[in-house]
């Protein structure tokens, strides 16, 4: 083999500032996860946003909660991580689509997982609240692009930690408003996700980064 190595799913100058980054969002999803083990009603911070269990949003912001809200359930998110692939393998980054796969669901799985430990429920002991996989869903292929982005705009440190943290902000408030709004989750379970995204997305990179070094490394020819 004699192509270019293939471009990494974590540019290096992000590996140390989101890996504290990572670190302390999944202490935020374990301290939260902690303080609403088995609720089944808002918390304080939840009443002092807004009254979390009533659906609140009408028009002409309904459709946009409702859109927001189909791109996370199955029907909508399958789609939406297959055209970021698409794109990921059109721009020759296949770590990237790797991650967008990978990724994305990893971080939905932890918060299936999460769902489980913590037992926080809304409208009925049926429905597992804690943390919110729509939200954590968003936030991650937020996250993916934006890693994608910086790699593709040769951004620095800094210049790519702020737009990995700005579009992930984004992508989780705009999935986490949509959520609270239309009743399906409290605002803590918003964050929650948000924080899961934030602490999985990256290390899954980082991982997949080690995966595709360590194939190419064994595809290389023995020196003579």
């Amino acid at each position: 083999m004699t192509g270019r190595p293939t471009l990494p799913a974590l540019p290096p100058a992000l590996r140390t500032p989101l890996g504290l980054v990572a670190v302390l969002a999944a202490l935020v999803v374990l301290v939260i996860g902690a303080m609403y083990a088995g609720h089944s009603q808002p918390g304080r911070v939840d009443r002092w946003i807004v009254s979390p269990t009533a659906d609140s949003v009408g028009p002409p912001w309904r459709p946009v909660a409702l859109t927001l809200d189909f791109l996370g359930e199955p029907a909508g998110s399958v789609p939406l991580v297959g055209v970021v692939v698409a794109g990921c393998l059109l721009l020759r980054r296949p770590r990237a689509a790797v991650l967008a796969v990978a990724g994305v669901a990893l971080a939905v799985g932890t918060t299936t997982l999460l769902k489980q430990l913590v037992g926080r429920t809304i409208h009925g002991p049926d429905n597992l609240s804690y943390p919110s996989g729509h939200t954590t869903f968003f936030t991650a292929l937020g996250v993916v692009l934006a890693l994608l982005a910086t790699d593709r705009l040769g951004l620095g440190r800094t210049a790519g930690t702020s737009l990995v943290l700005c579009v992930a902000l984004l992508a989780g408030a705009a999935m986490g408003w949509a959520e609270v709004a239309l009743g399906a989750h409290y605002p803590t379970d918003a964050l929650g996700g948000w924080c899961t995204a934030l602490a999985v997305v990256p290390a899954t990179a980082w991982l997949v980064d080690r995966a595709a070094d360590r194939l190419e490394s064994a595809g290389r020819p023995e020196p003579r």
